[in-house]
This record gives structure tokens, sequence and C-alpha cells, in this order.
């Protein structure tokens, strides 16, 4: 549902992470007095970059306030793709942190003078696997969706210090309806990753969709890239945009 007036703004702000540190974040909000609820958008491996930028005004376009965490903010400045080669050699970004820094961005979305109240959260690559991590150890969230998520599941030896846990095994303690976009040719997570998730889900009872676009493999949604694909990317953000008028403004799309 759009506003009769459409404007927005958007720009860098920072806010408080995890441990109260202060975290540079890409804030995009509808101009208007609201309430519009709120989403916390997590980037992918490659960075904080532009691409991710955009989505956020997406969402505010689609009239949610949006966050996107520098979530390699500590790693320190630099082009995105050089701090994220730097956090991936470091081990990529410590699941205690993360999870902190989610719960500061949907604590400054409800803080807002338009907020609504209700926050979600989506992720891409990493940031999809995040988004599963962040849902099922935090009450904060009201409706998540993962883009293309690797390592939910994860193997023996992709279990570290800094990522202790394979996602899939939190599945017990999701706290937020879960919406799955998936492409059928990708390799991280491939189908039959996504069929394990999704039994899990239906084993654990839980509130979820899971969506798998033939001729589509990792990052279809990325228009500035090889792997873009229009149709089925155009499909995909229309289920993204029904699950959060269903679970985030209390409306059904049909």
């Amino acid at each position: 549902m759009y506003p009769p007036y459409e404007g927005q703004i958007a720009e860098t702000m920072t806010y408080r992470g995890h441990h109260g540190d202060e975290v540079s974040a890409y804030l995009a909000r509808p101009l208007g007095p609201g309430p519009f609820p709120g989403v916390v958008v997590l980037h992918h491996m490659p960075g904080w970059d532009e691409g991710t930028k955009e989505i956020t005004r997406k969402l505010a376009h689609h009239c949610y306030v949006a966050i996107c965490p520098n979530l390699h903010h500590r790693e320190g400045p630099g082009a995105p793709d050089e701090v994220a080669a730097l956090t991936r050699s470091q081990g990529g970004v410590p699941d205690d942190r993360l999870v902190g820094d989610v719960d500061g961005a949907a604590s400054y979305l409800r803080s807002m003078p338009v907020a609504s109240g209700k926050v979600g959260i989506i992720g891409f690559c990493s940031g999809g696997r995040q988004v599963v991590l962040a849902a099922s150890r935090l009450t904060s969230l009201d409706a998540a969706v993962d883009c293309w998520g690797g390592r939910v599941i994860a193997a023996p030896d992709q279990v570290t210090e800094r990522q202790p846990v394979a996602p899939i095994d939190l599945t017990a303690d999701l706290a937020c309806p879960l919406l799955g976009i998936f492409g059928a040719d990708d390799r991280s997570p491939t189908p039959e990753q996504v069929a394990e998730h999704e039994e899990a889900l239906k084993r654990h009872g839980k509130t979820y969709e899971f969506h798998m676009y033939d001729g589509a493999g990792h990052g279809f949604f990325a228009t500035d890239r090889p792997g873009y694909r229009p149709v089925q990317a155009t499909e995909a953000w229309g289920e993204v945009f029904k699950w959060y008028a269903r679970y985030l403004s209390g409306e059904e799309v049909q």
C-alpha cells in the first residue's frame, strides 16, 4: 500500500549494536508520519555495497523503514570488497556480534517516531544464514526472509569459534515466521539442503514458506551481476512483500 505522497530520505548514520558498539548503517525511510513497519537488511558477504543499499531504498519505496547495518564496520573503513576480504580472512562475522547488532538495529527502528512497532529482517547469501540465526536467537523480530542463505546446514569443518553453530540446529527456537527464497541452480544452498531445512521446520511446527525458482542460481536479485534473473526476481520480490504485508502490516495480499 503506497501513501498518497511518495518521497523518501536515505542516509548513512550510526546506532548502538553489540555491547553498545557504535555501528555504521544505511537508513532509508518513507517521508510522512507513518506508522511504518521496520526491516533490518543484512548484506551479502561481498559487503555493505551499492546493491544492498539499493535494496534498502526499495523497501522504503514500499513503505518500510529499512536499516542496513555495516556488519564489517569493526574491520575498518575501505572499499566493501576489501573489507569483506579481511572479514573472511578472520573467519567471518562472529555470530554473537551479529545477533547483538541485529537486536540493536531492531530496537533503533522501534524507537523512531514513525515506527509501527513491527520489525522484520531480510538477508542475502551469508546474510540469509544470519537471518535464520538471528530469528532463532531473538524475540524482537516479527517476520524473517532468508534469500539463498548458505551454510544454514554446516559441515563439521564449517563450525568455528566465531560461528559455532549450524542455524538449522536452532530450528526449535525459531521465533517468527520464515520465508525462504532459493534458486534451483544454486550450490550453496543446494536444493537438497533447502529440502532438509524445510523438513526441520515441518518437524518443529514452524510457520514458513519456501519458494524455489527454476533457472536461477545464487544471488539472482543482483541487477549488477551475471546471475541476475529478472523474471524470477520480480516474482520472488512479490512473495517478499506479501510476506511482510501479512506479518508486519497485518494485510493479506493476493
